[in-house]
C-alpha cells in the first residue's frame, strides 16, 4: 500500500461528496452506503490500519494520541484535506469546524466509541465544535475537512 493508492480511494469518495451539504442527511446516507460491512469502509479500514503500520499515516504524537495530515485540499480530492488519528480513551484538543467536519470512525477495539458513536461515519455541520472523544478503547478516525478549516480553541 502507497500513499497515492489511499489518495485514489479517498478521491473516489470526495468525488461522491462533493458539493453535498454537511449535515444528518449526509450522515445517513454514508452510513447506509459507506457505512461499516461495504465496500468502502472495509477498503478504507484497512488502508488506514497499513498506512499506521507502515508509519506514513499518524506520524505525530502528542497529548496522548498519534495524528496526521496525510492529503492538504486538493482538486483532486474536491478540495478536502485527510488527517487520520489513532486514540485511544483519550479527548483531543477541542476545535472547531467552519465549514463542517466529516469523520469515518473504525474501532480496533470492537466496544470504542468516537463522540459516543460506535463504527461508521458522523458528520459536523459547518459551524460546529467539541473536544474529539475517544472511549472505551481504541479507534482509528479518518477525517474528512472542506477546505482543510479548523479552528483549534486556545
Amino acid at each position: 500500500m502507497l500513499p497515492a493508492e489511499f489518495r485514489q480511494q479517498i478521491a473516489e469518495l470526495t468525488a461522491q461528496l462533493a458539493g453535498r451539504p454537511l449535515d444528518a442527511g449526509l450522515d445517513a446516507w454514508l452510513n447506509r452506503e459507506h457505512g461499516p460491512g461495504s465496500a468502502t469502509y472495509d477498503l478504507l479500514r484497512t488502508s488506514c490500519r497499513i498506512g499506521v503500520a507502515e508509519g506514513w499515516l499518524c506520524d505525530r504524537e502528542g497529548g496522548g494520541l498519534r495524528y496526521g495530515r496525510i492529503f492538504k485540499p486538493a482538486p483532486d480530492l474536491h478540495d478536502f484535506s485527510v488527517d487520520v488519528v489513532d486514540m485511544k480513551d483519550v479527548a483531543g484538543p477541542h476545535h472547531a469546524h467552519p465549514n463542517g467536519e466529516i469523520d469515518l470512525i473504525m474501532p480496533i477495539d470492537a466496544e470504542a466509541r468516537f463522540d459516543g458513536r460506535p463504527a461508521g461515519w458522523l458528520i459536523c455541520p459547518p459551524g460546529s465544535a467539541h473536544r474529539p472523544t475517544v472511549s472505551s478503547g481504541r479507534a482509528l478516525v479518518l477525517y474528512l475537512l472542506p477546505q482543510g478549516r479548523i479552528d483549534f480553541t486556545k
